[in-house]
């Protein structure tokens, strides 16, 4: 193991110190097959990105890694990562949702480390815009949820395109994993770092009692006591998630939703508004308990009940993290009742009878219409609100730029003075649209 590519790095990143998982992953070196079991938000990524930098071979114009996501953000967030330890190795994610036309014009010129989601990535071969003969490890994170997803016949396809393969490493947040045969792992090192707990330490689980099958009016009252903290939200149906937001938004509660059938820009949205804290109530299907970037919340809330243990230990999952504090609360009707897989009895947390509306998130967030493709950057977008838009450095939050627009959040009380300011310029010499 190369010591000094990893200490560089990191030193990228600006991590002094691994976590016990990061490390025993980076112990564990790279010449055998691994599973590495741990928790959503344990820092999987880093812990195997690191030790594949140490395998990579400059001055190759081939594809040497192949790293497969379930979702486009997953595969998008190991992009990020990648790119932040600054190893100079040419790097590219495809994904789905938008056009490919784009992505094979990147292709021509191969990236040493290829990210993909598995339905685009067969497309790709299809298509004879990749070349997977010259990959040697091969990385499926959170490889199960891919199988859960009805990936097994991409799977399957793109392993056969895979002569090459030394070294193959999957990850998951489950311990209830079967590795498919046509994977091909010969005794690999098992790492797991799941702890035999169903739920956190500091998570507060509590019943909240709908007096009517419909919970939406329930669930207005349960926001308003919540202080204006955030809060997930888990439906089991996309249709449940669309119809619950617009409730909320009827009713004044600023929210985003989020799930499989969005266009990838929407969701993209979504999710920036959610994490810069524009939103702090966000609605989503099951998708939103693992494998996307998006910060600890103080509260997850059950607007149905899980399907199974698994998926409920999954949505909490999303708060009390390491030692933090966070609340678990499950809505429940006259027919329902508590699944007997919690074991440990939850009170029941009182609405008041007159609902007090939820307050308003301090943010709200600016859109640009410029983004990576038009060379724009996070620098860029910042110098400008700060020079052009007279924002004080404690009037802008975070700031993403996407690939064809970008977020920023800005106090909610400097908005309008904001846009009038910049409505007549340009950044970077660009027009622009602001929003």
């Amino acid at each position: 193991m190369n010591n000094e590519i990893i200490a560089r790095a990191l030193a990228n990143t600006g991590i002094e110190k691994l976590n016990e998982m990061q490390q025993a992953v980076l112990d564990a070196g790279t010449t055998k097959d691994m599973l590495l079991l741990s928790p959503t938000g344990s820092g999987k990524t880093l812990a195997f990105l690191l030790p594949l930098l140490t395998t990579l071979t400059p001055g190759e114009e081939r594809i040497q890694a192949l790293i497969i996501a379930p979702s486009r953000e997953l595969a998008l967030q190991i992009e990020t990562v990648f790119r932040s330890l600054g190893a100079g190795y040419k790097v590219y994610c495809c994904y789905g949702g938008h056009p490919i036309r784009m992505e094979k014009k990147s292709l021509e010129y191969p990236p040493a480390v290829l990210i993909g989601t598995p339905g685009r990535i067969v497309d790709h071969l299809d298509r004879g815009t990749i070349d997977l003969d010259t990959v040697r490890t091969l990385i499926l994170d959170e490889f199960d949820k891919s199988l859960e997803l009805g990936f097994l016949k991409e799977m399957k396809e793109i392993l056969s395109h895979l002569p090459g393969v030394r070294r193959r490493v999957l990850t998951s947040a489950t311990a209830a994993v079967d590795i498919p045969d046509f994977i091909g792992m010969a005794a690999p090192v098992r790492l797991s770092f799941l702890k035999d707990v169903k739920e956190a330490k500091g998570l507060t689980l509590r019943i909240v009692k709908s007096p009517v099958k419909d919970k939406l009016e329930t669930l207005y009252k349960l926001l308003g006591e919540l202080n204006g903290e955030s809060a997930l939200i888990f439906c089991n149906f996309r249709e449940t998630v669309e119809r619950v937001s617009s409730y909320l938004t009827e009713m004044g509660v600023d929210n985003e939703y989020f799930h499989g059938g969005m266009e990838q820009p929407e969701r993209e949205r979504a999710l920036s508004h959610f994490r810069n804290g524009s939103a702090t109530v966000f609605i989503s299907t099951d998708l939103a308990s693992r494998g996307l970037d998006i910060p600890e919340v103080q509260h997850v809330i059950h607007y149905h009940l899980p399907v199974n243990e698994e998926a409920y230990v999954h949505r909490n999952g999303r708060t009390a993290r390491m030692n933090a504090e966070g609340n678990a609360f499950l809505i429940l009707n006259e027919v329902e009742t508590v699944p007997e897989y919690i074991t440990r009895e939850p009170k029941e947390f009182f609405l008041p009878e007159v609902a007090r509306k939820p307050l308003r998130p301090e943010w709200v967030t600016l859109t640009i219409n410029r983004g990576k493709r038009d060379k724009l950057s996070k620098k860029d977008v910042v110098g400008f609100l700060f020079q052009k838009g007279g924002l004080e450095k404690d009037e802008l939050g975070i700031v993403e730029v996407k690939e064809s627009c970008s977020f920023a959040a800005v106090k909610r009380n400097k908005l309008s003075a904001l846009l009038e300011r910049i409505r007549d310029e340009k950044i970077k010499n660009m027009k622009a649209k602001f929003i």
